[in-house]
């Protein structure tokens, strides 16, 4: 990843998460956290990873509704930043969150049983 698409990841990353919590109004998208945006190398696209606070259920209603506002945010995006172009956005849950709470908890009960 070049110097670049990391900047504009990281930038994107903090714009994006004042255009999901405060600019959104889809009751659907519920408590989110922009975690990592991995932006590839000739900016086209965009692969925006987070957590959403809930069951699978509301995670699966957040996704949904973040993928059809997709639009909104890249408008919302040209407006913040100053890019030629937007690059194209795709969500993706994050896992890694799960995975070291998981662990978290495998090694407190290893601990509890000693």
């Amino acid at each position: 990843m070049s110097m670049r698409s990391e900047r504009v990841g990281e930038q994107l990353k903090k714009e994006l998460s004042e255009v999901i919590n405060q600019k959104m109004k889809n009751p659907n998208i519920g408590f989110v956290t922009v975690t990592e945006v991995e932006v590839t190398g000739d900016l086209s696209q965009a692969t925006v990873y987070v957590t959403v606070l809930g069951e699978e259920k509301e995670r699966q209603k957040s996704l949904e509704a973040l993928e059809k506002s997709k639009g909104f945010m890249r408008s919302e995006i040209a407006h913040r930043m100053d890019l030629r172009i937007v690059p194209e956005l795709k969500f993706q849950y994050d896992e890694s969150i799960d995975y070291g709470n998981k662990i978290e908890r495998m090694i407190a009960d290893l601990n509890k049983g000693h």
